[in-house]
C-alpha cells in the first residue's frame, strides 16, 4: 500500500514538475528571438497595457509558435505511448509504423494538387494529413492480419517500414512537379519546423489534440489490461479486438493531426514515452499525461533553443529536437543491448 501512495505521489509530482518547466520555457522563448523583449513587457502586453509593437510579437508570432509546440508535443507523446503500449513493443511510434509516411504523402498531395490550384482552406491540411495516416495505418493492419491468430508486433513494425519504403519512392516521384516555394515548404515540414504557427490553424488542432488526447486518457485503465496482452485482457472481459482498434484511430488521429500543421516531429512520439516510462512507471493513468507533458517540454526547449542561439540561420525546431534527444535513444539502445 505504501508502494502504490508513493508511486501515485511521484507521479503527480513528475507531472506537475514537467508544467511547470514548460511554462519556464514557454516565458524563456516568448523573452527571447532578433527582437527581445524584458519580461516585465511580456506581462505588460498580456496584462493589456503593451504597444501596438510588442502585441504583434507577442500574440501574432511569439504566443501562437509556443501554444503550437505544446499542442503537438502534448498530441506525439500521447499517441507514442497508445502504439507502444498495443503493440508491447518500445520501438514502435508513429515513425517506425510508417504512419509518418502516409502523413507526409497525402501533405505532398495537398501541396501539389490542392494549395497550387488556391482553392485550399486551412482545415484541408489537418484532415488530409489524418486521411493518409489512418490509410496507411489500414493497410499495415491488413497486411498483417492473419485469420485465427493475433497480430503480430512484430509483423506490423516490419510491414510498416516496407509500406514506408513505398510511400517514400511516390514522395519522391511527386517531388518532381514541386516548384521552388513548394520544396521549399516541404522540406521544412519534413525537418519540423512549426509552420502552422498561426492562431486559425490552432483554433482546429487545439480541439482536436485535447479531445482525443482526453479519450486517451479515459482509456487508461483499458491500455493498461492491453498492455498484459491479448489473452490476458480477453480473460479478464475485456473487448480486445474493438479497444485495439478505437484506440489505435485515436492515436493515428492524434499524431497525424499533430505534425499537419507543425511538421515531421514523429521522433517525439519514439522518446517521450521512453522517458515518461522513466520517471512516472508502467501505469497509463500517469504515463499518458506525463508523456504528454515530456513531449510537449522537449519542442518547447527545442524551440526556446533555436530563439536564444544562434545557429546560422533559421534552424527548423526538429532538427534541434532530434540533436538533443539522440544522446538519450542511444543510451536507449546501448542498455537493451
Amino acid at each position: 500500500m505504501t508502494k502504490q501512495r508513493y508511486t501515485l505521489q511521484r507521479g503527480i509530482f513528475v507531472n506537475v514538475m514537467l508544467l511547470i518547466l514548460i511554462l519556464i520555457f514557454a516565458v524563456i522563448s516568448m523573452n527571447s528571438g532578433k527582437m527581445n523583449l524584458s519580461p516585465l513587457e511580456v506581462l505588460s502586453v498580456l496584462m493589456g497595457n503593451g504597444t501596438d509593437k510588442h502585441n504583434l510579437i507577442v500574440f501574432d508570432f511569439r504566443l501562437p509558435r509556443i501554444v503550437l509546440s505544446i499542442l503537438v508535443g502534448l498530441g506525439m507523446g500521447a499517441a507514442g505511448v497508445v502504439m507502444q503500449s498495443l503493440l508491447r513493443n518500445d520501438m514502435a511510434s508513429p515513425g517506425t509504423l510508417g504512419i509518418s509516411s502516409g502523413s507526409g504523402l497525402f501533405v505532398l498531395l495537398f501541396v501539389v494538387f490542392i494549395a497550387s490550384t488556391g482553392k485550399s482552406s486551412f482545415i484541408a491540411l489537418p484532415l488530409l494529413a489524418f486521411a493518409g495516416g489512418l490509410l496507411a495505418a489500414g493497410l499495415i493492419f491488413i497486411l498483417s492480419y492473419r485469420r485465427g491468430r493475433d497480430i503480430s508486433p512484430i509483423g506490423l513494425i516490419l510491414t510498416g517500414v516496407a509500406l514506408g519504403s513505398g510511400y517514400g519512392a511516390l514522395t519522391n516521384f511527386l517531388t518532381i512537379k514541386l516548384d521552388d516555394s513548394q520544396m521549399n515548404f516541404m522540406l521544412h515540414w519534413l525537418a519540423g519546423s512549426l509552420w502552422g504557427a498561426d492562431w486559425r490553424y490552432i483554433s482546429i488542432l487545439a480541439p482536436w489534440v485535447l479531445i482525443l488526447f482526453g479519450y486517451i486518457f479515459y482509456k487508461a485503465r483499458m491500455l493498461n489490461t492491453l498492455h498484459l496482452g491479448n489473452q490476458t485482457a480477453q480473460g479478464l472481459g475485456l473487448a480486445v479486438k474493438r479497444q485495439f482498434l478505437l484506440l489505435s484511430i485515436a492515436a493515428v488521429a492524434l499524431s497525424s493531426g499533430s505534425v499537419a500543421v507543425g511538421g515531421s516531429f514523429f521522433f517525439v512520439g519514439l522518446i517521450a514515452p521512453h522517458i515518461a516510462r522513466k520517471l512516472v512507471g508502467p501505469d497509463h493513468k500517469l504515463l499518458v499525461p506525463a508523456a504528454g507533458l515530456t513531449g510537449s517540454f522537449v519542442v518547447v526547449l527545442a524551440d526556446a533553443i533555436t530563439r536564444m542561439v544562434s545557429l546560422g540561420g533559421d534552424v527548423p525546431t526538429g532538427i534541434v529536437i532530434t540533436v538533443i534527444s539522440m544522446p538519450y535513444f542511444l543510451y536507449l539502445l546501448a542498455k537493451a543491448n
